[in-house]
């Protein structure tokens, strides 16, 4: 019976920032659409897959993958699939709390704040999940492979590890100043 408590516990911990699609106003990007051809004995079948973006621009995104015979119920699936997988991200006047580097797979994501006014400096698929956050300002550099698939896993992995100076501040027990300060 203790197991089930702990486990309840870390769980707990991990998805503090899973976020419902109830009434959230969501806006959708098609980061990267696949044709995929299997040939078989009567010929070649073509298939796609599509990697959807979808955020509401204030902190809430999520990344789904949809596959079908047609582009637009693979991107319908996508979009579903992304719905279902809603994260919180903290947003700072426009920018990120601090900086981070993240991996997924053999893509690397680097992440900076940046002043107001500098826009979103991003390669192509970390550029779509950073606008549907409703980031601004930041810095970002896609290291490592440039697969659409696990750039955007790295990026959401990293928006979603980010901590706002308040919590940090009361799990540290120390004023918000001190964490500014030093």
């Amino acid at each position: 019976m203790p197991d089930n408590k702990i486990q309840k516990q870390k769980m707990s911990k991990t998805e503090t920032n899973k976020v419902k699609s109830g009434e959230i106003e969501l806006v959708e990007k098609v980061v990267a659409i696949n044709r995929v051809v299997k040939t078989t004995k009567g010929g070649r079948t073509f298939s796609f897959s599509a990697l959807v973006v979808v955020g509401n621009g204030n902190g809430v995104i999520g990344h789904g993958l949809g596959k079908a015979k047609e582009v637009q119920m693979a991107i319908q699936k996508g979009i579903d699939d992304a719905k279902k997988n809603l994260v919180k991200v903290p947003i700072l006047h426009g920018t990120v709390p601090h900086e981070i580097f993240t991996k997924a797979g053999a893509a690397k994501v680097m992440i900076k704040p940046a002043s107001h006014g500098t826009g979103v400096i991003a390669g192509g698929s970390m550029r779509a999940v950073l606008e549907s956050a409703g980031v601004t300002d930041v810095l970002a550099k896609s290291l490592g492979s440039a697969n659409p698939h696990n750039v955007v896993k790295a990026t959401v992995s990293a928006l979603s590890q980010m901590r706002e100076p308040i919590q940090v501040a009361k799990d540290r027990n120390i004023g918000l100043k001190k964490v500014f300060n030093g």
